[in-house]
């Protein structure tokens, strides 16, 4: 069982949560209704997010048998094989078709899962070779589950918020690259060769940058601005910062 949640990245469960924005702060959480249409709708985007990661080990299993951190995954290590994989998926696509059921949630839902499944599909098959077209399709997996978020409840995601999150995903997964160039063979990743660590510092900053100033405005046109959501800004530079020093 321990090798097939780690074949699934529960663990990266976490990312979805973000799924969740729309709903707190347009101050329905506590509305029971939606608040559970939420939930299935969490569990069936989990579950989409799992074939892909399953998807893209299958694809990079003999590379990350090079890596000496992925070569452990279940699939490269060979723990699970290569059909029982294929078969995880199967039953992660039901799964995630029947929570989509159960939630009662219109097609466009569906869509945001089947555009965000298309073009992860890509990029395991292709466009992460692909220089800031591999970063540029992470970040939109971000934006994604926001705006699935948003269309769950019906509820229009801000321009402030959109700004936010598009820049703080470019500065997590630009840092993301840069860890990998720093802690890892560029022969396991091809599009590595193509990033610096000083293009990547730049960039990083410049992101990072950007999404708190656009934190900050969203929170100062948040409910007319009569919001003590201001207050948070010092917490999330703090948060940040400590990010950084990671």
């Amino acid at each position: 069982m321990k090798d097939y949640l780690k074949l699934i990245r529960v663990k990266h469960y976490l990312k979805n949560l973000l799924i969740f924005f729309p709903l707190f702060f347009s101050g329905n959480l506590f509305n029971v209704d939606l608040l559970i249409k939420t939930m299935l709708a969490f569990l069936s985007f989990c579950f989409a997010c799992s074939i892909i990661y399953i998807i893209n080990d299958i694809n990079d299993r003999e590379k990350d048998k090079l890596h000496e951190k992925k070569k452990h995954r279940p699939i490269a290590s060979g723990k699970i094989s290569i059909k029982k994989a294929y078969v995880t998926v199967f039953i992660l696509c039901l799964l995630s078709i029947i929570c989509f059921i159960i939630s009662k949630s219109d097609i466009k839902i569906a869509i945001y899962t089947l555009i965000y499944i298309v073009i992860n599909l890509f990029y395991s098959y292709g466009l992460k070779n692909i220089p800031l077209i591999d970063i540029s399709i992470l970040v939109s997996g971000f934006l994604i589950r926001v705006l699935y978020g948003g269309a769950i409840i019906n509820v229009e995601v801000s321009n402030w918020l959109y700004l936010t999150v598009i820049s703080m995903a470019f500065y997590l997964v630009i840092g993301k690259r840069r860890n990998e160039i720093t802690n890892s063979n560029k022969e396991t990743r091809k599009v590595l060769k193509y990033y610096t660590k000083e293009f990547l510092d730049k960039n990083m900053y410049m992101c990072l940058s950007l999404a708190i100033v656009f934190y900050s405005l969203w929170t100062m046109d948040y409910n007319n601005g009569k919001s003590l959501l201001i207050w948070t800004v010092p917490i999330v530079i703090l948060i940040c910062m400590k990010y950084s020093m990671t």
